[in-house]
């Protein structure tokens, strides 16, 4: 990377910035000032000339700043010089070069020849530097220092003996002297099954429970992760989460059983079970919060149709919105990034989001939401996953 690469770069901003104002109109002409909805229009811009999309990271760290002080990857690159009309990004500095500039056509190795390089050097032999001969071990047999004397006039003769064999006389032992002797192993043992027992007396004495969750006015499996908090006496609570359309399962010695259940769009609901009579398997229903459920519905529901129906859904759709939501609800998107950590939003501009038709509200999730005694909603809080995270 060079000096002139990143004035190639500040120039493909200014570049993007120019084409996306040929069509639209966002809060600010210059690009390091768009955030929040801006931002959202941008992506769907770039995805539908481009083919590509870029993070709400990527956009922060590279266009917030300027000027940068590093490039983004190629690939990011050349989307974006895909954007502004030109095949890649060699080709857009090709045909902006500075006085005095050299381009070569095969600057660097891309990232494949490299990964080809290194395959080729780590599978290369090795030689080695110097080979050891093992050593010759000489075997000399043994000289026999009794060879038999030819002369066998002078040998003397031995007649065999058969030895005689005396009775051992081995004493009976007595349970006394067996307990004495395996006093120890005895004791080893028992200390084994003792404690065997203690370590395994929670899964011994254990007995395990099925619970199942249903939405109480549709009868099917809740749409939410569900958080499940197990209140325990004179203990900490134990808190665990379960999949939309799984069943939870908890294995416990106690007699009594205290939990708390919480989701997103359905109400809270406390437990409480006595285990000695209890059934092993139990079906529970959650009551859902209509009012969540709603707003919900509303900023993923697409619009489809011809442009009569459009416009006449999105009435509706905002219409709702308006009853639903108060006029003095605060309103906050969340960003993942340091420059923008949240943003507030007033409800106009909030229901304005949520009814306009773009795949970044597929994206849209509600992490909080209040409401007053009247049933208005007063705060929420949301936030909407870029591409990185959804694919996690």
């Amino acid at each position: 990377m060079t000096d002139l690469d990143l004035l190639h770069f500040e120039q493909l901003k200014r570049d993007v910035q120019a084409q996306y104002l040929k069509e639209h109109t966002p809060s600010y002409d210059d690009i390091s000032k768009w955030k929040g909805i801006d931002i959202i229009y941008f992506q769907e811009d770039l995805r539908k000339k481009a083919k590509g999309n870029i993070s709400e990271k990527s956009f922060y760290t590279y266009f917030k700043t300027s000027p940068v002080t590093k490039l983004p990857r190629i690939d990011m690159l050349n989307l974006l010089s895909i954007y502004t009309g030109y095949e890649s990004w060699y080709e857009f500095k090709k045909q902006h070069l500075f006085a005095g500039e050299l381009l070569q056509d095969d600057e660097d190795l891309d990232e494949n020849d490299l990964q080809e390089l290194e395959k080729t050097v780590s599978n290369s032999p090795e030689l080695p530097k110097t080979e050891i001969q093992p050593a010759k071990v000489e075997f000399k047999a043994p000289e026999n220092s009794d060879l038999q004397k030819s002369n066998t006039d002078n040998q003397n003769i031995k007649e065999n003996q058969t030895p005689t064999i005396q009775p051992e006389i081995i004493p009976l032992k007595t349970n006394k002297n067996f307990v004495k002797k395996n006093a120890w192993a005895i004791v080893t043992s028992i200390l084994i099954v003792i404690t065997g027992i203690l370590g395994f007396k929670d899964e011994i004495f254990s007995k395990e429970y099925k619970y199942c969750f249903t939405d109480a006015d549709r009868g099917v499996s809740v749409i939410n992760t569900l958080e499940i908090k197990i209140l325990k006496e004179n203990e900490s609570d134990l808190l665990y989460k379960v999949k939309p359309g799984e069943c939870f399962y908890y294995s416990t010695k106690d007699k009594n059983l205290k939990m708390e259940i919480s989701a997103p769009f359905y109400e809270p609901l406390k437990v409480n079970r006595n285990l000695e009579n209890a059934p092993g398997e139990e079906m529970i229903e959650l009551k859902p919060d209509d009012y969540k459920m709603a707003v919900y519905y509303f900023s993923r529901k697409d619009v489809k149709g011809n442009p009569e129906e459009q416009i006449a859904l999105m009435k509706q759709k905002r219409k709702q919105l308006e009853n639903l939501i108060s006029n003095e609800a605060v309103i906050y998107q969340v960003y993942d990034n340091d420059t923008y950590g949240i943003e507030t939003l007033d409800k106009q501009k909030y229901i304005t989001l949520v009814t306009t038709p773009t795949t970044s509200l597929k994206n849209l999730n509600v992490i909080k939401m209040e409401k007053d005694k009247k049933g208005k909603i007063i705060s929420i809080k949301f936030k909407i996953a870029s591409t990185d995270e959804k694919n996690k």
